[in-house]
């Protein structure tokens, strides 16, 4: 990398590189690393892991020539976190502890440091993955529900006032009870230990797949039209919605 980035000798690309436009890279990268991973695929995943760590290396070579950190600095800074909010695997004597024990440490750990519990949440981050560390950091001070029948009432509530909202056609209204919605749809996936994001991906997966069969029989069937009765693509889309879930099982 320090060769790549040599002004004279190394790439022309890599050596006007910053760290803004090689963030988009950075996540580029990660979501590569996801996919890999979501088709079994060992061989991309190896491939994409090595894509990934090439990003860190990247940013911290510019850092490190601008005299802020280097690749040993944040190899010792993660090693250090991991140390510092593992005490039960680290500090001698101590007893093991259970995944849900683990996860109150973890955040006890990071809030430790903070003028607010909700301290350090990157503002770029996407909205649903924010939604769920909000709430996810609230609760460590105590401000949950107890239990998840308390979130569906929550929901009820949240459903009942975006119709309102639909019946007074009023605009704003309606984007803040959505909002009001999906943010606490993000908090039932979090008290259900699902990723949103993970759930919407799958979800848009499954959709086009469905879709697009049903877009080939209704073309087939009536290859001159465009447009087509939401009855017979209803029926059609049952029909392939069994079809798949009978061979999937």
């Amino acid at each position: 990398m320090q060769q790549l980035r040599n002004p004279e000798l190394g790439c022309p690309w890599d050596v006007e590189q910053t760290f803004s436009s090689i963030a988009p890279y950075t996540i580029e990268e990660a979501y590569e690393v996801v996919d890999a991973i979501e088709r079994n695929d060992m061989k991309d995943l190896k491939s994409e892991l090595g894509d990934l760590l090439f990003q860190v290396v990247f940013h911290s070579q510019m850092a490190s020539e601008s005299g802020f950190f280097d690749f040993n600095d944040v190899v010792k800074t993660i090693t250090d976190k991991m140390i510092s909010r593992h005490p039960h695997v680290f500090k001698s004597g101590s007893q093991r502890v259970t995944v849900e024990q683990q996860a109150q440490i973890w955040e006890k750990q990071k809030s430790l440091s903070k003028d607010s519990v909700l301290d350090g949440l990157a503002n770029n981050m996407p909205e649903l993955l924010k939604a769920v560390k909000l709430t996810k950091y609230a609760a460590v001070i105590g401000f949950d529900w107890p239990e998840i029948n308390s979130i569906f009432d929550k929901l009820s509530e949240e459903t009942d006032e975006l119709k309102e909202a639909i019946n007074r056609a009023n605009s704003d209204d309606i984007e803040d009870e959505l909002g009001d919605l999906l943010f606490v749809c993000a908090n039932l996936a979090r008290h259900l230990n699902i990723d949103p994001s993970m759930a919407l991906r799958k979800a848009n997966i499954k959709f086009e797949k469905r879709f697009r069969m049903v877009e080939k029989r209704a073309k087939k069937e009536n290859p001159k039209k465009e447009n087509f009765d939401l009855k017979v693509l209803d029926e059609l889309w049952n029909q392939v919605k069994v079809e798949l879930n009978n061979h999937r099982g």
